[in-house]
């Protein structure tokens, strides 16, 4: 089960689906009416391949089985009403794995999961219109590790690694997946600024600025991390990002968010988990709290990205330190 079949979601159901894996969505809206009524369309640089995803509104229209594995790919400010969803009709035996940004996911579902995984998505997909998500590496699509949640592995995560690998993922199980998901949320902590500032911002001051903060504060709450160069060996040239449909990448997941105007932005979850630690440990972290007080406020407003200047956010940073 693909519990929030977006970007992310959309493209793992697809390809297990033609890898001829049993698989069923989760969606709402127009998204779900459109992928009912036509299936689901996943654009590749290659070319587009539509998907006949079987596809329900709410957990509580599936017959759910003890050995199923939901796999939870919605934004992490959407996760505890998911959780709420599946914890009152999916048996507790039943494997929950996050594949989504942020590190406060997994926590949250082993208040009701004794199995619950950890999965460091790196992924590059899009999903701007009902429907339609588009894969942009290929011919390898993502590279999706998985872990037990704190620590650890076992059949259960070599069942689930070896499922990704047949739809053409690279996956791997690895025993501490938090280490390698909080190496992801340092590089996520960028989302914003490409969100707020647009995609040329995406590797300026700004976004130096709040990984400088993340690693303090991970350093001081004494949460390990990979290392730039263990992240570099990792994805080595396992990614080739192309053209959809003649066009490149616009942006990622929080400027995504904007792009369609959700109304929400998983801002709290990334920037906002350094502000939280922060503030707990006593480390200042003024940069991430000004982005993610701005990327709410434009996710609310339904602003669009890229609203304000690289040069104009660090200005005010200064001004609030």
């Amino acid at each position: 089960m693909v519990f929030g079949a977006g970007a992310i979601g959309g493209v793992i159901a697809g390809f297990l689906h033609r890898a001829e894996c049993e698989v069923v969505g989760i969606a709402r809206g127009a998204h779900l009416a459109a992928i009912r009524d036509h299936g689901l369309s996943v654009r590749t640089p290659e070319g587009a391949l539509t998907v006949q995803l079987p596809v329900v509104a709410m957990p509580r229209e599936i017959r759910w089985r003890d050995d199923d594995v939901v796999m939870l790919a919605m934004k992490s400010q959407d996760t505890r009403a998911a959780l709420e969803e599946l914890a009152t009709v999916a048996p507790p035996s039943v494997v929950v794995v996050c594949a989504q940004n942020g590190v406060a996911n997994e926590r949250a579902a082993l208040r009701c999961f004794a199995t619950t995984l950890g999965m460091c998505v790196i992924c590059p997909a899009t999903h701007l219109a009902p429907g339609v998500v588009e894969a942009e590496s290929s011919p390898c699509p993502g590279i999706l590790d998985v872990g037990r949640y704190p620590s650890g592995s076992d059949s259960t995560v070599e069942e689930v690694a070896f499922a990704l690998r047949a739809a053409t993922f690279d996956s791997r199980a690895v025993p501490d997946v938090m280490r390698w998901k909080h190496a992801k949320l340092l590089v996520n902590l960028g989302n914003a600024v490409e969100a707020i500032c647009g995609p040329r911002s995406a590797s300026g001051e700004l976004v130096g600025r709040v990984r400088e903060e993340g690693e303090a504060v991970l350093r001081a709450a004494g949460i390990e991390w990979a290392s730039l160069e263990e992240d570099a060996a990792r994805r080595g040239d396992r990614l080739s990002i192309r053209p959809v449909d003649g066009r490149m990448r616009g942006g990622g997941s929080s400027w995504q968010s904007l792009t369609r105007g959700a109304g929400t932005i998983e801002a709290d979850y990334l920037n906002g988990e350094i502000v939280l630690l922060g503030r707990l440990h006593g480390i200042p972290t003024p940069a991430n709290a000004l982005l993610q007080s701005i990327a709410r406020r434009m996710a609310h407003e339904r602003a669009r990205p890229g609203a304000m200047r690289e040069d104009e956010v660090l200005a005010a940073i200064t001004r609030a330190g």
